[in-house]
């Protein structure tokens, strides 16, 4: 007798979506239980801007919070479906040139969740964003000098709210919170090539 195990991906399973909104709720609570005004995740199949939507929408619903915060999912420009369809003004996949990231984490080329993740970040007023792999090295850069040991998925939607504040679209003076949700000790070697803190000699 033989047996055949497959992995589905988490993304499909159907209670999944009630493990991230714990992410709204946290925030929330960190924040002396109000909510931000924008929130940058980045985006591989868009679990945390479910999560988030999810989140504070019962929040909202409960007359916890008065409004939703803005959604921003943020992209690796090599590997962009969310990016291209939200471009698009299209509610599913829109094919798109893949190409190798350093942001293996949102390397998602074929998302299972084209519309239930881009109708939150469009009803929010938010969007999705690409960054070039040149940006998400001067974030991973720019973490690492503040202390934020981070992986390159997370450097990603840092490099992506650069981006947003840079043409106004997240303001200065409001609450913002970046996720960042990888440590870079998942990375170590790749993080110093990327940095150029390869081994030396003593």
């Amino acid at each position: 007798m033989s047996s055949q195990i497959f992995y589905a991906s988490h993304n499909w399973q159907p209670f999944f979506v009630e493990g991230t909104k714990t992410l709204a709720y946290e925030l929330w609570e960190q924040l002396g239980f109000r909510a931000p005004d924008s929130v940058v995740v980045p985006v591989g199949y868009g679990a945390n801007v479910l999560g988030c939507d999810r989140g504070y929408s019962e929040l909202l619903r409960r007359g916890e919070i008065g409004r939703m915060p803005r959604l921003y999912g943020v992209q690796a420009a090599n590997c962009a479906p969310y990016y291209a369809a939200f471009r698009a003004g299209a509610e599913h996949f829109v094919p798109v040139p893949v190409a190798p990231t350093i942001a293996e984490g949102i390397a998602s080329s074929n998302p299972t969740r084209m519309r239930e993740v881009l109708a939150p970040v469009r009803a929010s007023g938010g969007e999705i964003v690409a960054v070039t792999e040149d940006e998400i090295v001067r974030a991973l850069s720019a973490l690492a000098r503040k202390g934020l040991y981070v992986e390159p998925t997370s450097a990603a939607a840092a490099a992506g709210l650069s981006q947003l504040i840079a043409r106004g679209a997240v303001k200065q003076g409001g609450t913002t919170v970046l996720v960042l949700t990888g440590t870079g000790l998942k990375a170590s070697e790749r993080i110093g090539e990327l940095l150029g803190l390869g081994a030396r000699s003593g």
